[in-house]
């Protein structure tokens, strides 16, 4: 079946997203945690732009007050209402410029790997409204570090071949994470920037690995159906004998202070 996808549009990506993606770095996840200064069962959190909830998920297992999860995309709310059965995560439709909460509602308010979605001034604004005085906000992503496998390079460069100079909106290593720390220090609204990384090793099931790049939205809207169908047949050829694919993660974290 041929699908026409749009950029930022997950709808038809909702199950290899939720069953694929990988965990963030949980030693950044308590660095982060450590900054709010407050005991973990005190805090309310909030994570806009939650897709299934992996990071989600991981705040909620620390231990939480309380934990939102707004997605706008109703298939990737429900795959991530499913992957969060027996927790007390509230799951609600919204984005970063309407976020459905009172203000004041969270002490941290975070986007994993979905900022480079939104409308930088218009976003900031609302989670200022949101947050409590003294909360904080968190953007963060988790690339991989294609550089250390020559496997995942020699996969990467048949992405050039495909399309030259094709550009990755959503790596989390260009695009928006080039500027973010002037944009929040040059914000009006926020305060007390912090960058924080760590690496982590995820070993992927070849099945995994190739659900991981099926649901990548900005390259299957560069590529078209066909030339990103030629990939995946690509990489499915290049992993066939291969137990494991081990890929090398960087969780970038930028966190700012509500004024």
């Amino acid at each position: 079946m041929s699908h026409s996808f749009k950029a930022g549009d997950f709808t038809e990506l909702a199950d290899n997203y939720s069953l694929s993606r990988p965990d963030y770095s949980i030693s950044v996840l308590r660095a982060l945690v450590g900054l709010l200064g407050l005991p973990t069962s005190e805090i309310d959190f909030i994570d806009v732009g939650a897709g299934t909830g992996i990071w989600t998920r991981m705040v909620h297992a620390l231990g939480v007050n309380t934990a939102k999860a707004v997605e706008p995309n109703q298939n990737m709310r429900k795959n991530g209402i499913a992957d969060s059965l027996g927790t007390s995560i509230e799951w609600l439709p919204g984005s970063a410029e309407a976020i459905p909460v009172q203000s004041g509602t969270a002490h941290w308010l975070t986007m994993a790997s979905s900022f480079h979605w939104a409308d930088f001034v218009a976003a900031t604004k609302e989670f200022h409204r949101v947050l409590r005085p003294g909360g904080m906000f968190t953007a963060l992503w988790n690339p991989r570090l294609v550089e250390v496998n020559p496997m995942l390079v020699e996969i990467e460069d048949r992405l050039g071949e495909l399309k030259p100079n094709i550009k990755r909106v959503s790596s989390g290593r260009s695009g928006i994470t080039t500027c973010l720390t002037d944009k929040l220090e040059d914000s009006d609204l926020f305060e007390d920037v912090v960058y924080i990384e760590g690496r982590h090793v995820i070993n992927f099931s070849p099945e995994r690995y190739l659900q991981a790049w099926r649901s990548v939205n900005d390259l299957r809207v560069q590529l078209g159906e066909d030339r990103f169908n030629q990939f995946m047949d690509f990489v499915e050829r290049r992993i066939e004998r291969e137990p494991y694919i081990e890929a090398t993660y960087l969780t970038r974290a930028w966190s700012a202070r509500r004024k």
